[in-house]
């Protein structure tokens, strides 16, 4: 009687045992080691399982057999609860303190409901397929700007000339005698495709995919990247801030992509003429950037103002315009 656990206050319906004490149910100590639970937990198990049972112990027939089978049900919960040691602990806390009832509850359902699965792992494959994704939809992009820029007769025939003085053309031309036509231009279409790839520097969304530049790579070069830009700020602090020295070229342009809040993609996309045009007008300065935006947003709209689609537009707002009711006469 004195190993046996005290009667416990405060079991509710719903966990662990319910209104039983899981000890009580395997008929072991609150001291009992985890073999001794495991060894009470098969011997009851051998007596109550459903394959098994015959009903001897609960008294025969049907009723019987559905009690011994909720038996074996509460006998496998206590063995659930008992076997776990963080799950032990958290129970033998709630026997020796009823009264923390929302704590109790909280700690049973965050264990039953939590995932199977380490968090990390799921995390790890997510960002996997993300830029696995990702890497192909660059790819993607990169092929269809290829595709376009072989149509583009400015950029086709620099390629078409580049591929005659290599004499690649020539070399098709003199396979395609025995085969058919179709071969033959489909060979030169991409050997001219080849050429833009390898002479046309695409800059911008449509660039050439890089490895580093998926996600994966860049979370695993975050803390290099981190530890790059915290240098490079602290070198830009010491040269322009305390030393005084003037802007380079591309201390400048860095100042003016900045003000214009474009990223560095976007920025690279432009035009060289556009970034000579910057540099000429100074505007790594910040009034002679303003003047240089009030100026553009005037020529907009200008622009818009002279555009037939925004007439109509205007005239259509005017007029009618989205959600106005009207009266029409029979």
């Amino acid at each position: 009687a004195a190993l046996l656990p005290p009667a416990a206050r405060g079991l509710t319906d719903g966990l662990y045992c319910g209104r039983r004490v899981c000890y009580e149910v395997l008929g072991v100590s609150r001291q009992a080691s985890k073999a001794e639970i495991a060894r009470a937990y098969r011997q009851l198990a051998r007596q109550y399982h459903p394959d098994r049972y015959r009903g001897e112990p609960a008294g025969g027939g049907a009723d019987g057999a559905q009690a011994a089978h909720e038996k074996f049900l509460l006998i496998a919960t206590a063995y659930e609860t008992l076997k776990d040691e963080e799950t032990r602990k958290d129970y033998d806390y709630m026997l020796d303190h009823p009264e923390e009832y929302y704590r109790h509850y909280y700690h049973y359902y965050s264990r039953r409901l939590a995932p199977k699965v380490d968090v990390r792992v799921v995390i790890l494959v997510t960002v996997c397929a993300i830029s696995v994704f990702q890497f192909f939809s660059w790819w993607n992009s990169y092929n269809e700007a290829i595709n376009y820029l072989a149509t583009v007769p400015k950029y086709r025939i620099q390629a078409t000339e580049i591929a005659r003085q290599q004499g690649l053309l020539n070399k098709t031309k003199e396979k395609g005698k025995n085969r058919r036509s179709k071969e033959t231009r489909e060979e030169e279409e991409e050997i001219i495709k080849d050429i833009i790839k390898n002479k046309i520097d695409i800059k911008g969304g449509y660039q050439k995919p890089k490895i580093y530049d998926i996600l994966l790579f860049q979370i695993l070069l975050a803390p290099f990247y981190l530890c790059k830009y915290i240098v490079w700020w602290c070198w830009w602090i010491y040269c322009f801030t305390i030393k005084g020295q003037e802007y380079g070229v591309e201390e400048k342009l860095y100042i003016i992509r900045r003000y214009m809040k474009m990223s560095q993609s976007q920025f690279d996309s432009l035009e060289d003429h556009q970034k000579e045009t910057f540099l000429e007008r100074q505007l790594w300065i910040r009034e002679n950037y303003e003047v240089y935006k009030r100026e553009q947003e005037e020529e907009l709209k200008k622009k818009m103002a002279m555009d037939p689609r925004w007439k109509r537009y205007r005239r259509w707002m005017k007029n009618e315009g989205p959600g106005r009711l009207t009266f029409i006469d029979d």
